[in-house]
């Protein structure tokens, strides 16, 4: 039996019907005052992040410049406008994390997972982010996988730290 999540939408909706969805709530909230924001995430709560052609069509229906609402979208780091992966790996590069080797794991963790800063693996699996302090700094090198605090990280152990988290066959 399909459920529907937080957004309305059932768990294997097809793009029609996010579209379709995302129609009536563009509808509902085209007057309200404000609502430019809070569709931008519920947007990006039923894509799982903001595909161009979302932005495009929210700015046309409120009428608000293409460019003003990619402004809004690059501008806070809660948006995403590239898919995330179902693992989001932060790399803390703080002080204390840095210092300690943060650098080093950036790179193991970018060579196991063969992308960049920002971007996702092919099989979304993984997005690779930067940090700026998660406070562990007592702890550090961390990362975050998830919610999960992972201290004291050795660039040696990045495969072995991800493969808990890997999709089993």
């Amino acid at each position: 039996m399909e459920t529907a999540n937080k957004t309305g939408i059932q768990s294997s909706a097809t793009d029609e019907e996010i579209i379709q969805h995302l129609d009536r709530v563009i509808q509902e909230s085209r007057e309200k005052p404000g609502a430019l924001i809070p569709l931008l995430q519920l947007t990006q709560k039923m894509y799982g992040y903001l595909p161009e052609a979302a932005i495009k069509k929210i700015s046309r229906e409120l009428k608000i410049p293409f460019s003003e609402v990619a402004g809004i979208v690059g501008f806070y780091s809660f948006f995403s406008t590239v898919p995330k992966g179902r693992n989001v790996v932060r790399v803390c590069q703080g002080t204390a994390c840095y210092v300690r080797g943060g650098n080093e794991v950036l790179s193991a963790m970018k060579n196991e997972l063969k992308i960049g800063v920002g971007e996702t693996t092919k099989d979304r699996e993984f997005s690779l982010e930067v940090g700026r302090c998660f406070g562990a700094c007592g702890l550090a090198p961390v990362v975050m996988i998830n919610n999960d605090v992972i201290q004291r990280v050795k660039p040696s152990k990045i495969a072995e730290s991800l493969k808990v988290y890997r999709v089993k066959p």
